[in-house]
């Protein structure tokens, strides 16, 4: 038994993270601390912000992973536009509840359980164990220690035993199992129009005889219930202020080293295998191709090694350039957030050595991936990287000097003019770059260079006499200084300040008033599937044509949804929907020009058992889920779960705004 084991019982209550890894993939809203925020360091706080049963979930726990995020994604990440605490903070309370239920049913992980499960996991080639010492060593450098990580194991098996228990009698009937094959490869060429309110919105022009009335029978909706105040601000911008600084190589690497292995990598390797598809009528014929090449590659698991794969794709691979280089690409794969359904991106989610199950269908062809090692980055490949951020890091400090300085000069002069001519030459900026001006704001306004502001409206917030000076604030790529020229107070707004905001108003609501007519309209005036998309055209809505289009793909413009998944499998060839279909703030209308059959070879030869497991492994999941959620039910009608409001306001309170300037690439902390 490896030296911890000795001491589980005592630590098995200690901190239950509950499954890290998966929680910082899914859920990904944690705490990081602002520059202004309190000294007490958030991952030490031990306030309780929730309890189920007999445990705590901490604000520390929360922090931690919040940190880990926030360094991932170099500060650049919202985490309150995402849900902030409170969504992180319910998958917690969700593990907390699958490990004391399955305590309840005798469920719980045994220590030769827990042993078995490192041992397999810790094992050299040759299936024997590597040894206490390289042991904690991976586990220190990944979780920082053992404890936390075989305490992440127990509740990761008690899941697992609980999961199986519950689920033990789910199954899935033959026929059931054929309609699903059906269901997924019937293919379709399709017609639609997706009917928004803003497109018919734009079709509407009130004139100023109706913008007027409207104004005088609502002018009381349009009160501003807070004083407006117009500024004048001193602009630091943090690149500006932080591109003087000289950083040395020696500062640099100094920097590189203390960097995480994982912050800093530069992606990952990854073989292919491409199969085109000549013509169309070939493409079941393909992807049967692809699917018997996964199960010879990978022996009925899910993993191959480097070599069997880059023997398959040079054998088999249509991509001559990454054919001939045993199916690498060219280069390492580097996740793209803003293009998160890219070819590549799944390879994220998949373990080192584990090859996709089934072909992925990408531009017309199929492909198989198999996702290799992470690449790490050099010093010298990441230099650049390493000095933007650098002089980003060095540059808010300097520039936050240079705003507080420049702070104490405007409450002596009152002059933003000539404070800027003061400290453009140490700020790096013009003097006319520096002095900004905004129109009458109340809280909530989109101000121009600074958007929606928290931080702005609290420092506007202080000024209560013209002239008065705030303190420096934190906007869109720098500091603000602002000073209050003008206040208007509480009042009803004139005609012309809100003419613009009248005239959305009445376009918005005539266009929500007229879209469910319209659509139905739309309907009744189609003669035909091949009708839809000119019809559409013609009203100025978004339309398309999709050719070979399958069950649970994107429509275009009209998105994904069941509904018109639903719609479209159940219609005939030639036939349009009889009603508009609902999918989100929209209505869909589709016509099936042509329907394609599937073909059942390869359900007879094989496909049908991998798909009644997927089914069977998708209605446990669904079981599981729900009995769970009673499960969770009952503990908070019982009292047993109890969540602290205002503990969770204080964190999501204290998140700042995405860091400026932050490059893409190396995840560097920013403190």
């Amino acid at each position: 038994m490896l030296k911890q084991l000795g001491r589980l019982e005592r630590t098995r209550n200690i901190v239950i993270l509950g499954f890290a890894i998966l929680m910082a993939v899914s859920l990904i809203f944690f705490y990081a601390p602002g520059r202004t925020a309190s000294n007490l360091d958030p991952t030490k706080n031990t306030a309780v912000v929730a309890k189920v049963g007999s445990d705590t979930i901490t604000v520390a726990e929360l922090a931690r992973m919040r940190d880990n995020i926030m360094q991932r994604y170099g500060g650049q990440i919202n985490l309150a536009a995402l849900g902030g605490s409170r969504r992180f903070l319910d998958g917690l309370i969700n593990q907390r509840v699958i490990v004391q239920e399955a305590e309840r049913l005798g469920l719980g992980a045994s220590d030769a359980e827990l042993k078995e499960k490192l041992l397999r996991q810790f094992s050299d080639a040759s299936g024997q164990f590597v040894g206490y010492d390289r042991y904690k060593e991976s586990i220190t450098a990944r979780y920082g220690d053992t404890e936390t990580y075989e305490n992440e194991m127990r509740d990761a098996i008690a899941s697992d035993k609980l999961r199986a228990f519950i689920t033990a009698s789910v199954n899935v009937s033959d026929d059931e199992v054929r309609e699903e094959y059906k269901r997924r490869n019937t293919s379709f060429d399709v017609n639609y129009i997706s009917i928004t309110a803003d497109k018919l919105a734009a079709k509407v022009q009130p004139s100023d005889e109706e913008l007027r009335s409207y104004y005088e029978s609502h002018k009381t909706d349009y009160r501003f219930l807070e004083p407006q105040k117009k500024v004048r601000y001193l602009f630091v911008n943090i690149e500006k202020a932080g591109s003087k600084i000289q950083i040395s190589d020696e500062d640099l690497k100094a920097r590189y080293e203390q960097v995480k292995p994982e912050f800093k990598d530069n992606g990952i390797k990854i073989q292919q295998i491409m199969l085109k598809v000549a013509r169309k009528d070939l493409d079941a014929q393909v992807e049967q191709k692809a699917k018997d090449l996964i199960a010879k590659i990978t022996n009925g698991s899910r993993q191959a090694t480097e070599q069997a794969f880059g023997e398959a794709a040079k054998g088999n691979s249509e991509d001559p350039a990454t054919a001939r280089n045993n199916g690498y690409l060219a280069a390492p794969f580097k996740d793209n957030p803003k293009k998160p359904h890219g070819l590549y991106s799944r390879v994220t989610t998949m373990s080192e050595g584990e090859v996709s199950d089934i072909p992925i269908r990408y531009a017309g062809n199929w492909y198989i991936l198999r996702r290799g090692a992470v690449v790490p980055k050099t010093f010298e490949q990441a230099k650049a990287e390493l000095l933007v951020s650098a002089r980003n890091d060095r540059g808010y400090n300097t520039a936050f000097e240079i705003a507080k300085k420049a702070k104490a000069r405007l409450q002596e002069t009152k002059d933003p003019q000539k404070v800027a001519q003061e400290f453009a030459a140490e700020a790096n900026m013009n003097a006319a770059d520096m002095v900004r001006e905004t129109p009458y704001l109340k809280p909530g306004d989109d101000v121009e260079n600074i958007g929606v502001n928290q931080q702005f409206e609290q420092a506007l917030a202080s000024l209560k006499n013209p002239n008065d000076v705030g303190e420096p604030t934190g906007v869109k790529d720098g500091f603000a200084i602002p000073m209050l020229i003008d206040q208007k107070e509480p009042r009803i707004p004139e005609f012309d300040e809100v003419k613009t905001k009248i005239a959305n108003d009445i376009k918005n609501q005539r266009a929500k008033e007229q879209i469910d007519q319209k659509a139905k309209d739309l309907v009744a005036s189609l003669s035909g599937a091949d009708a839809v998309k000119a019809a559409g055209e013609k009203e100025g809505f978004d339309s398309g044509f999709e050719e070979g289009w399958k069950l649970s793909s994107t429509l275009g413009k009209a998105g994904t949804s069941t509904a018109v998944d639903d719609a479209i499998y159940n219609l005939k060839e030639g036939e349009v929907s009889k009603t508009p279909i609902k999918v989100d703030n929209k209505w869909v209308i589709v016509g099936v020009v042509k329907r394609i059959e599937p073909d059942f070879t390869s359900f007879n030869g094989g496909e049908r058992d991998r798909l009644k497991q997927q089914m069977v492994s998708a209605r446990e999941t669904q079981v599981f889920e729900d009995y769970i959620a009673g499960v969770q039910q009952r503990m908070k009608q019982d009292g047993k779960i109890k969540i602290y409001d205002d503990v969770i306001a204080q964190l999501d309170d204290s998140e700042p705004a995405a860091q400026p300037g932050l490059p893409a690439g190396l995840n560097f902390p920013t403190k």
